[in-house]
Protein backbone atom coordinates (compact mmCIF):
# COMPACT_ATOMS: atom_id res chain seq x y z
CA UNK A 1 0.00 0.00 0.00
CA UNK A 2 2.80 2.36 0.98
CA UNK A 3 4.63 1.52 -2.27
CA UNK A 4 1.55 2.40 -4.36
CA UNK A 5 1.09 5.67 -2.45
CA UNK A 6 4.76 6.59 -2.95
CA UNK A 7 4.57 5.95 -6.71
CA UNK A 8 1.40 8.05 -6.94
CA UNK A 9 3.00 11.01 -5.13
CA UNK A 10 6.12 10.84 -7.31
CA UNK A 11 4.00 10.71 -10.46
CA UNK A 12 2.04 13.77 -9.40
CA UNK A 13 5.23 15.69 -8.67
CA UNK A 14 6.77 14.76 -12.05
CA UNK A 15 3.68 15.72 -14.05
CA UNK A 16 3.19 18.99 -12.15
CA UNK A 17 6.89 19.80 -12.68
CA UNK A 18 6.60 19.21 -16.42
CA UNK A 19 3.52 21.39 -16.59
CA UNK A 20 5.41 24.16 -14.78
CA UNK A 21 8.21 24.04 -17.37
CA UNK A 22 5.80 24.50 -20.30
CA UNK A 23 4.83 28.03 -21.40
CA UNK A 24 1.92 29.12 -19.23
CA UNK A 25 -0.09 30.76 -21.98
CA UNK A 26 1.37 29.32 -25.11
CA UNK A 27 -0.30 30.84 -28.15
CA UNK A 28 -0.15 29.94 -31.80
CA UNK A 29 2.19 31.75 -34.17
CA UNK A 30 -0.71 33.57 -35.77
CA UNK A 31 -2.10 34.68 -32.41
CA UNK A 32 1.23 36.08 -31.25
CA UNK A 33 1.86 37.82 -34.58
CA UNK A 34 -1.66 39.27 -34.60
CA UNK A 35 -1.46 40.42 -30.98
CA UNK A 36 1.96 41.97 -31.55
CA UNK A 37 0.80 43.88 -34.62
CA UNK A 38 -2.38 45.05 -32.86
CA UNK A 39 -0.38 46.41 -29.92
CA UNK A 40 2.11 48.03 -32.28
CA UNK A 41 -0.68 49.82 -34.16
CA UNK A 42 -2.13 50.99 -30.84
CA UNK A 43 1.34 52.38 -30.00
CA UNK A 44 1.63 50.00 -27.05
CA UNK A 45 5.19 49.27 -28.03
CA UNK A 46 6.36 47.63 -24.81
CA UNK A 47 3.51 45.14 -24.96
CA UNK A 48 4.17 44.61 -28.66
CA UNK A 49 7.79 43.73 -27.85
CA UNK A 50 6.60 41.12 -25.33
CA UNK A 51 4.44 39.41 -27.96
CA UNK A 52 7.12 39.54 -30.63
CA UNK A 53 9.80 38.24 -28.28
CA UNK A 54 7.59 35.26 -27.37
CA UNK A 55 6.99 34.60 -31.08
CA UNK A 56 10.72 34.78 -31.82
CA UNK A 57 11.69 32.58 -28.86
CA UNK A 58 8.92 29.98 -29.11
CA UNK A 59 8.96 29.63 -32.90
CA UNK A 60 12.50 30.58 -33.99
CA UNK A 61 12.30 28.71 -37.31
CA UNK A 62 8.98 30.14 -38.40
CA UNK A 63 8.74 32.70 -41.19
CA UNK A 64 7.00 34.90 -38.62
CA UNK A 65 10.18 35.00 -36.53
CA UNK A 66 11.72 37.36 -39.11
CA UNK A 67 8.71 39.66 -38.78
CA UNK A 68 9.06 39.52 -35.00
CA UNK A 69 12.74 40.49 -35.13
CA UNK A 70 11.98 43.45 -37.35
CA UNK A 71 9.03 44.69 -35.30
CA UNK A 72 11.03 44.39 -32.06
CA UNK A 73 13.57 46.80 -33.58
CA UNK A 74 10.80 49.10 -34.81
CA UNK A 75 9.18 49.10 -31.38
CA UNK A 76 12.41 50.13 -29.69
CA UNK A 77 12.81 52.89 -32.28
CA UNK A 78 9.29 54.16 -31.56
CA UNK A 79 10.10 54.13 -27.83
CA UNK A 80 13.19 56.24 -28.64
CA UNK A 81 15.32 53.52 -27.09
CA UNK A 82 17.82 53.99 -29.88
CA UNK A 83 20.60 51.86 -28.44
CA UNK A 84 18.37 48.77 -28.28
CA UNK A 85 16.90 49.59 -31.70
CA UNK A 86 20.34 49.84 -33.31
CA UNK A 87 21.36 46.52 -31.78
CA UNK A 88 18.16 44.86 -33.03
CA UNK A 89 18.47 46.30 -36.55
CA UNK A 90 22.13 45.28 -36.80
CA UNK A 91 21.30 41.80 -35.53
CA UNK A 92 18.61 41.54 -38.19
CA UNK A 93 21.12 42.48 -40.91
CA UNK A 94 23.61 39.93 -39.61
CA UNK A 95 21.02 37.15 -39.61
CA UNK A 96 19.26 38.09 -42.85
CA UNK A 97 21.73 39.98 -45.10
CA UNK A 98 19.72 39.28 -48.27
CA UNK A 99 16.26 39.97 -46.88
CA UNK A 100 14.02 42.26 -48.93
CA UNK A 101 13.79 44.62 -45.94
CA UNK A 102 17.56 45.28 -45.95
CA UNK A 103 17.34 48.82 -47.36
CA UNK A 104 14.66 49.72 -44.81
CA UNK A 105 16.71 48.31 -41.93
CA UNK A 106 19.84 50.21 -42.99
CA UNK A 107 17.79 53.41 -43.24
CA UNK A 108 16.26 52.87 -39.81
CA UNK A 109 19.68 52.25 -38.30
CA UNK A 110 20.89 55.55 -39.70
CA UNK A 111 17.73 57.21 -38.45
CA UNK A 112 18.45 56.01 -34.90
CA UNK A 113 21.71 57.96 -34.98
CA UNK A 114 20.14 60.88 -36.84
CA UNK A 115 17.47 61.35 -34.15
CA UNK A 116 20.23 61.75 -31.56
CA UNK A 117 22.08 64.58 -33.32
CA UNK A 118 22.66 67.38 -30.83
CA UNK A 119 23.21 71.12 -31.26
CA UNK A 120 26.38 72.28 -33.04
CA UNK A 121 28.13 73.10 -29.77
CA UNK A 122 27.97 69.42 -28.73
CA UNK A 123 29.76 66.27 -29.86
CA UNK A 124 28.76 65.24 -33.40
CA UNK A 125 29.57 61.52 -33.28
CA UNK A 126 25.96 60.58 -33.97
CA UNK A 127 25.83 62.94 -36.96
CA UNK A 128 28.94 61.31 -38.42
CA UNK A 129 27.60 57.79 -37.84
CA UNK A 130 24.25 58.68 -39.40
CA UNK A 131 26.05 60.20 -42.39
CA UNK A 132 28.19 57.09 -42.88
CA UNK A 133 25.18 54.77 -42.77
CA UNK A 134 23.09 56.91 -45.13
CA UNK A 135 26.00 57.04 -47.60
CA UNK A 136 26.30 53.25 -47.40
CA UNK A 137 22.60 52.91 -48.16
CA UNK A 138 22.80 55.27 -51.15
CA UNK A 139 25.79 53.42 -52.53
CA UNK A 140 24.23 49.98 -52.06
CA UNK A 141 20.70 50.86 -53.21
CA UNK A 142 21.02 54.06 -55.31
CA UNK A 143 17.52 53.88 -56.85
CA UNK A 144 15.73 52.75 -53.70
CA UNK A 145 12.98 54.77 -52.00
CA UNK A 146 14.91 54.72 -48.73
CA UNK A 147 18.05 55.92 -50.52
CA UNK A 148 16.07 58.97 -51.67
CA UNK A 149 14.97 59.61 -48.09
CA UNK A 150 18.56 59.19 -46.96
CA UNK A 151 19.78 61.87 -49.38
CA UNK A 152 17.65 64.45 -47.56
CA UNK A 153 19.08 63.34 -44.22
CA UNK A 154 22.66 63.45 -45.60
CA UNK A 155 22.37 67.18 -46.20
CA UNK A 156 21.17 67.76 -42.64
CA UNK A 157 24.04 65.67 -41.25
CA UNK A 158 26.53 67.71 -43.26
CA UNK A 159 25.01 70.97 -42.00
CA UNK A 160 25.34 69.80 -38.41
CA UNK A 161 28.95 68.70 -38.88
CA UNK A 162 29.84 71.94 -40.68
CA UNK A 163 28.11 73.99 -38.00
CA UNK A 164 30.15 72.26 -35.31
CA UNK A 165 33.40 72.86 -37.20
CA UNK A 166 32.51 76.53 -37.58
CA UNK A 167 31.53 76.78 -33.92
CA UNK A 168 34.89 75.39 -32.79
CA UNK A 169 36.70 77.70 -35.22
CA UNK A 170 34.91 80.73 -33.78
CA UNK A 171 35.78 79.59 -30.27
CA UNK A 172 39.45 79.43 -31.19
CA UNK A 173 39.28 82.76 -33.01
CA UNK A 174 37.70 84.53 -30.03
CA UNK A 175 40.38 82.95 -27.83
CA UNK A 176 43.02 84.44 -30.19
CA UNK A 177 44.24 80.96 -31.14
CA UNK A 178 44.36 81.94 -34.79
CA UNK A 179 46.28 78.97 -36.18
CA UNK A 180 43.84 76.50 -34.65
CA UNK A 181 40.91 78.60 -35.86
CA UNK A 182 42.40 78.81 -39.35
CA UNK A 183 42.56 75.01 -39.69
CA UNK A 184 38.91 74.72 -38.64
CA UNK A 185 37.71 77.29 -41.16
CA UNK A 186 39.76 75.61 -43.88
CA UNK A 187 38.15 72.27 -42.93
CA UNK A 188 34.70 73.82 -43.35
CA UNK A 189 35.56 74.99 -46.87
CA UNK A 190 37.21 71.70 -47.84
CA UNK A 191 34.75 69.21 -46.34
CA UNK A 192 31.46 71.13 -46.37
CA UNK A 193 31.59 73.60 -49.28
CA UNK A 194 27.88 73.62 -50.13
CA UNK A 195 25.88 73.53 -46.91
CA UNK A 196 25.39 77.25 -46.31
CA UNK A 197 28.21 78.20 -43.92
CA UNK A 198 31.04 78.67 -46.41
CA UNK A 199 30.63 82.47 -46.60
CA UNK A 200 31.07 82.90 -42.86
CA UNK A 201 34.01 80.49 -42.91
CA UNK A 202 35.65 82.53 -45.68
CA UNK A 203 35.10 85.75 -43.74
CA UNK A 204 36.78 84.41 -40.62
CA UNK A 205 39.49 82.69 -42.62
CA UNK A 206 40.53 86.11 -43.91
CA UNK A 207 40.36 87.59 -40.41
CA UNK A 208 42.55 84.77 -39.07
CA UNK A 209 45.18 85.36 -41.72
CA UNK A 210 45.11 89.09 -41.05
CA UNK A 211 45.48 88.51 -37.31
CA UNK A 212 48.37 86.08 -37.84
CA UNK A 213 50.20 88.62 -40.03
CA UNK A 214 49.64 91.36 -37.45
CA UNK A 215 50.88 89.10 -34.66
CA UNK A 216 53.96 88.16 -36.66
CA UNK A 217 54.79 91.81 -37.44
CA UNK A 218 54.41 92.79 -33.81
CA UNK A 219 56.62 89.93 -32.63
CA UNK A 220 59.34 90.85 -35.14
CA UNK A 221 59.61 94.48 -33.95
CA UNK A 222 62.73 95.11 -31.85
CA UNK A 223 62.06 95.75 -28.23
CA UNK A 224 63.28 98.99 -26.66
CA UNK A 225 66.48 98.59 -24.65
Amino acid sequence: MKRILTITVISLLVFSSCAWLEPKEEKSIQELAGSGMDEFKKENYKTAIEHFEKLRDWYPFSKYAILAELKIADSYYKLKNYEEAIFAYEEFLNLHPRNEATSYVIYQTGLCYFEQIDSVDRDQTTAQKALDIFKKLIKQFPENTYANKARVKVNKCLKSLAGHELYVGLFYYNSKRYKAALSRFEAVLTNYPDVGVQHKALQYLALCKESLVTTQVQSSKPTNP
